[in-house]
């Protein structure tokens, strides 16, 4: 009786381990992903690496499911069609760097859209062509000039287009003057 128990304690164990490994593999919506506390910006490797040091599966588990395959610049070549730059008004005085960035940059980048949300630290929602949800990035330190330059990176080429001729009308204008 006791061989077969074992048996059986062996096959549970494999059974359960196919079955995170499934369950890992599967891809949660950024919405889901931000509410475990990860931003999409995650490598998988990065997860891997986790495992090492915490010994919780359920957390490696939820970093496997919102992770960004590792690649050749794969993240760098990616990019978004508008955004939602998110932030709680209450909260901007504390985040100069965001309100700057609104105030100053914002109008070279026609697809992104200021979202007042209570509550909410400052944050990218970056959309696809349909205006879905794919990316949500925290900014809450980043530099004014980080977030134009990641804009500049993110943003699809007609955006490009249209900020480059903002700037060249801008160029032009203050030479006539």
């Amino acid at each position: 009786m006791k061989g077969l128990m074992g048996g059986y304690g062996v096959a549970l164990i494999m059974v359960v381990s196919v079955l995170s490994l499934r369950a890992s593999s599967e891809q949660l919506s950024s919405r889901e992903c931000e509410n475990l506390g990860f931003t999409g910006l995650a490598l998988c490797s990065d997860c891997n690496t986790l495992s090492q040091y915490v010994k919780d599966e359920e957390l490696v588990s939820d970093c496997l499911k919102c992770c960004t395959e590792d690649s050749d610049d794969a993240t760098t070549k990616i990019t978004y069609s508008g955004a939602l730059l998110e932030v709680c008004m209450r909260k901007l005085v504390f985040y100069p760097e965001v309100v700057s960035f609104i105030e100053e940059e914002k109008d070279q980048f026609p697809s992104v859209k200021v979202q007042y949300v209570f509550n909410s630290p400052p944050k990218l929602i970056m959309l696809d062509d349909e205006g879905q949800q794919k990316e949500t990035i925290r900014i809450d330190n980043w530099k004014r000039e980080h977030i134009v330059q990641f804009m500049r990176e993110k943003s699809s080429l007609l955006e490009l287009c249209l900020s480059s001729s903002h700037v060249f009308n801008t160029h032009l204008q203050s030479k006539e003057r």
